[in-house]
């Protein structure tokens, strides 16, 4: 089992920057790769990946404001989002896979609980 909490969101004005944290325990962190989902009213979506190497995956709405980061030392996954947007707010949630690459929500075997990010106008 790999038990994951996230921290970091909070209520920005649109246009600030937030960073998200995922810290993992409980297994290996390096062999997971690492994902940050959305949860807005009526829609769920991926929005970046970061294998186990560090190469990162975006979705393509972001369009270079977010970075995915991890410090496995750490056993950290981060989420640096700049330029927010009020459509940015959300639900994110830190996810944990191993075995084939996906950005399937489904396809992820262990889930943070979630921290909130609100992006005023």
């Amino acid at each position: 089992q790999l038990q994951m909490v996230e921290s970091g969101g909070g209520l920005v004005q649109a246009g600030g920057s937030l960073r998200l944290s995922c810290a993992a325990s409980g297994r290996t962190f390096s062999d997971y790769d690492m994902g940050w989902f959305r949860q807005a009213p009526g829609k769920r979506e991926f929005v970046a990946r970061i294998i186990s190497s560090g190469t990162p995956t975006y979705a393509g709405f972001l369009k270079g404001r977010f970075t995915v980061s991890r410090d496995n030392a750490q056993n950290t996954v981060y989420l640096q989002m700049n330029r927010l947007k009020p459509e940015d707010t959300a639900i994110y949630y830190c996810a944990a896979k191993r075995g084939d690459l996906s950005t399937v929500a489904n396809e992820y075997d262990y889930w943070g609980q979630g921290t909130q990010v609100t992006v005023s106008s």
